[in-house]
């Protein structure tokens, strides 16, 4: 009986130790798991705080009418411009006409795109249209400062296409801030919707401790470590001045992936989208999806209704780069 009891005792003890050493080292792997242990925002899914702000956000993502002609003139003036891309981040960029992206291009399919490049910039740029097919060699060539280029496309296909400058070595003039849209509507128009213009793209930043504005890190940038993950160049401008729609209201979303490097894993947080035409494609779009990647370089147009009022997140669901900034939020309401 004694044996037994001192067994029993011995059992006893052990799984006391046992618990207690398992609890300390959980508790242990928690505090040291090094991850942020704050949400930054009251709902799930919430990458960035979720603002209040009435006024609009700093780059407007609606879409620019229909074309109203069947030759459409494209001029883009090139210069170099401080641009932020967070509230507190200013970046040396390479633009065209001042921004990041570069304005929306929108034409019908069959149209002519007359275009004409202005370099004010003091090194060479170029212009490769997506939506083009013409040869590169003779039209994607070099343009020194103070000189230009012209050229014209038809635009045959229907999407929505990336542009940007084509100069080696591509990935830092992207990277920089050389890119945008190109919309090609189909010759039977589409549903009325409200519609959305979202390029994301990525910035890489040289360390620097100072306020002065940032400079791009080629070691960075080849690594694929992005400072920044972005919609319209500028860091969750969308969750702070959050888009209003409203419930059940036909949204089109034209989603460029500019890059350089990161896949877009397109989502929207609560809702499932009705059709996604994926480059644009008019003969098969996907019905029913939930999460669409979008290729470095490539584009979608995503169509989805929103059921009840809310807040929306809309992101990429490659969560390290919606921290980073690729995030943004639908308000759904009721009224006109």
């Amino acid at each position: 009986m004694k044996t037994g009891n001192l067994a029993c005792m011995a059992l006893a003890l052990l799984s006391a130790c046992t618990s207690k050493t398992g609890t300390a080292t959980q508790n242990a792997d928690t505090a040291s798991h090094g991850a942020p242990t704050v949400p930054p925002a009251n709902i799930s899914h919430g990458e960035a705080p979720v603002g209040t702000a009435l006024d609009s956000a700093p780059v407007d993502p609606a879409a620019p009418p229909h074309a109203a002609s069947r030759l459409t003139r494209v001029r883009l003036e090139i210069h170099d411009t401080l641009i932020q891309v967070s509230k507190d981040v200013q970046y040396r960029a390479w633009t065209f006409q001042g921004s990041v992206p570069g304005p929306v291009i929108r034409v019908t399919q069959g149209d002519t795109v007359d275009f004409t490049l202005f370099n004010r910039a003091p090194m060479p740029h170029s212009m490769d249209f997506h939506a083009a097919q013409i040869a590169p060699n003779k039209y994607y060539v070099n343009v020194m400062p103070k000189d230009s280029l012209h050229y014209r496309f038809v635009a045959e296909v229907p999407g929505v296409f990336m542009y940007h400058c084509g100069t080696a070595p591509v990935a830092a003039h992207i990277a920089n801030g050389m890119y945008g849209a190109l919309i090609v509507d189909p010759r039977t128009p589409r549903p009325a919707a409200k519609e959305l213009v979202l390029v994301q793209s990525e910035f890489y930043m040289t360390p620097d401790s100072t306020a002065a504005p940032k400079t791009l890190s080629w070691d960075r940038l080849l690594s694929l470590a992005p400072d920044y993950v972005t919609f319209n160049g500028r860091a969750a401008q969308y969750a702070e001045h959050p888009i209003r729609v409203n419930v059940g209201e036909l949204l089109r979303l034209y989603v460029v992936n500019a890059g350089p490097n990161r896949l877009s894993s397109f989502h929207v947080v609560g809702g499932i989208f009705e059709r996604v035409f994926v480059d644009g494609s008019q003969t098969s779009p996907l019905s029913g999806v939930q999460t669409v990647g979008v290729p470095v370089g490539g584009g979608s147009i995503f169509e989805i209704r929103l059921k009840e009022p809310g807040e929306y997140p809309f992101v990429t669901h490659a969560f390290a780069d919606a921290t980073k900034g690729a995030v943004g939020i639908f308000v759904a309401g009721r009224g006109p």
